[in-house]
């Protein structure tokens, strides 16, 4: 979620986590006074949103909330996508350390493929619990899937499985159409633009690398899905 962790002198190795954990939000070396006005102002935005929903929290809200003028909040976090993120950070926190260093089957002590199982299972609820909050830190993130491109190729990376599965669309004998649409986002996250550009360009990732990559996924998704037709 953090998209801009703080520079390092350090370069960061993949797969391997940072040695401060990469929340947004926390400036370093805070003072104690500044620490409390931000914590008073975090706690009547946090409350706003339980109240009403991140899409109706304002900054004229939260500053009256706290008894700060509305001045104050924008010096503080920027905007009011600065202010949500900086709501997530408490929450993001002690999501990084359950799975960095919690107990099992998020933490180191369980074997990599019951870590990444758990993985995925841990960042869906987390997202679904704060998933207002997270919308709107992220401008225009729910209209993303709704551009027409996007939309056909999901569309036609659906029907390209149905056809692979025998028009089943999923396992035989199980979820159909559903499961091949759930499938094709999959898939087509690979596709992503933003996705590319960073393995492209920041990660210096060969454009034949990814090829292959989408080539490999491809056969794993399909053999696991559909093992008698492939």
């Amino acid at each position: 979620m953090a998209r801009n962790p703080r520079p390092s002198a350090e370069p960061l190795v993949l797969g391997q986590p940072p040695h401060e954990l990469p929340v947004l939000g926390q400036p370093p070396h805070e003072r104690a006074d500044a620490a409390r006005n931000r914590a008073r102002l975090l706690d009547a935005a946090a409350e706003l949103v339980d109240r009403h929903g991140a899409g109706h929290v304002t900054m004229d809200a939260v500053a009256t909330a706290a008894g700060v003028g509305k001045g104050t909040l924008f010096r503080r976090f920027g905007d009011r996508t600065g202010l949500m993120n900086a709501l997530l950070d408490h929450a993001e926190q002690e999501n990084q350390q359950a799975f960095l260093t919690g107990p099992p089957p998020l933490g180191p002590e369980a074997e990599p493929l019951q870590r990444l199982e758990a993985f995925g299972i841990s960042t869906i609820r987390f997202h679904f619990r704060y998933l207002d909050v997270l919308l709107e830190a992220e401008p225009c993130a729910s209209k993303r899937y709704l551009v027409p491109a996007r939309m056909l190729r999901i569309t036609h990376i659906s029907m390209l499985l149905r056809g692979i599965g025998g028009d089943g669309g999923g396992r035989r004998g199980e979820g159909g159409d559903g499961d091949a649409v759930l499938l094709a986002h999959t898939l087509a996250a690979h596709l992503d633009p933003a996705l590319l550009h960073h393995l492209h360009q920041q990660l210096h990732v060969p454009a034949e690398h990814i090829e292959d990559g989408w080539r490999d996924l491809v056969q794993r998704v399909t053999e696991r899905q559909f093992p008698s037709v492939t």
